[in-house]
């Protein structure tokens, strides 16, 4: 057994769901807003390489840290969990087996409080590697 990323079918997969996970985000109203006035091309770029570092493929990411990124852009909890469930659903559409989109999610629940928020005594800087953590995804 590969990692994640490899599981989930690789930069092949992983590009296509980013290109359609973005066509959703920007249609949803809930998340619509977050995403105004942003270059997508260079976002999706930038998504695709945090994924993959994300789920253990190669660590190509070179951004700021999660926490610097989202600094201020004031997300809830309840956008958070619309992005995940947004991307869940993109992979499952795409094929991938459900017990693989639920680890996809277990993977990035450990940075909501770095996008969401700062909670007293958290840390914000959260890497890609950091996501590899197990939590209990809500909603997918």
């Amino acid at each position: 057994m590969g990692s994640l990323y490899e599981e989930i079918g690789g930069a092949g997969l992983l590009r296509t769901a980013v290109t359609l996970f973005y066509r959703r985000v920007v249609a949803d109203p809930l998340l619509a807003p977050w995403f105004a006035g942003v270059d997508l091309p260079r976002l999706r770029a930038h998504q695709q390489a945090f994924l993959a570092a994300a789920l253990g493929g190669p660590d190509l990411f070179t951004g700021r840290d999660i926490g610097q990124a989202h600094a201020g852009l004031g997300i809830t909890d309840g956008a958070f969990d619309q992005l995940v469930f947004q991307l869940a659903t993109t992979l499952r559409d795409l094929g991938v087996e459900p017990t693989l989109v639920a680890s996809v999610c277990r993977r990035l629940e450990p940075l909501r409080c770095a996008i969401v928020g700062h909670p007293a005594g958290g840390d914000p800087t959260i890497s890609p590697a950091a996501a590899a953590r197990p939590a209990t995804p809500p909603g997918c």
